[in-house]
């Protein structure tokens, strides 16, 4: 066997998610210059995602939140289910104290802000390889902070953990202003299912009309920060 072939079976193998063809060259190029580590997947979508991790040994996959149909939140759900032991770090433009935590309750063993990357991806990805955690060191502390001071009663869990992925999302964009019918085409969903989502999340969180919905949103988005 040759010494090249040696050298890319030591190498971590690496699936990176992401609809930008930009990022995940960008990763690429970071990635494969290193001795240690290989990019050998690339995927643009959930469904893509899921068929390279059946066809390929992996490491560890980068997954997105702003994917094309199936969120990057529903596929990391995904992903655990079906591969406990695979190691997930999620890159995504949004804002690390609104999805860090989630992501890491799905599953997730790190999070990285995509304008973070350049300077600290390769930091992240060897980080949760050893078997760590990977946050920046605002979100760490932040997190315990929320644990060492929640407002809620011990033993009460926090109303907007037991919402759904998809309820989630339609929860934070509610916060940052946007109605329903644009709120549909940001999530590629139709308008009836988005009214869905929101009456779930008004009986979830014991919210009556959709002024309140719209208050709780802004406030807890505002509260993230």
């Amino acid at each position: 066997m040759s010494s090249e072939s040696n050298d890319n079976q030591a190498k971590a193998r690496i699936l990176i998610v992401d609809d930008h063809p930009i990022v995940r060259q960008g990763v690429a190029q970071m990635v494969n210059l290193q001795a240690d580590l290989q990019l050998c997947c690339e995927a643009g979508n959930a469904e893509e995602a899921l068929i390279a991790v059946s066809r390929c040994h992996h490491d560890l996959v980068i997954v997105d939140i702003s994917l094309q149909g199936v969120s990057g939140l529903n596929l990391i759900t995904t992903l655990r289910a079906r591969y406990p032991q695979l190691p997930i770090l999620v890159m995504s433009f949004h804002e690390e104290a609104l999805y860090a935590e989630r992501t890491l309750r799905l599953g997730a063993k790190g999070y990285i802000m995509k304008h973070q990357a350049t300077l600290n991806i390769l930091s992240a990805i060897r980080r949760i390889l050893e078997g760590g955690i990977y946050l920046s060191d605002d979100m760490h502390s932040l997190i315990m902070e929320r644990i060492s001071s929640r407002s809620y009663e011990p033993g009460i869990a926090d109303p907007v953990a037991s919402l759904t992925n998809c309820e989630f999302e339609v929860l934070r964009l509610v916060g940052f202003g946007l109605g329903t019918r644009r709120i549909a085409e940001k999530l590629n969903r139709s308008v009836k299912t988005i009214e869905t989502h929101r009456t779930n999340i008004k009986e979830k969180l014991g919210l009556k009309t959709g002024a309140e919905l719209a208050r709780f949103a802004a406030f807890w988005v505002e509260g993230q920060d």
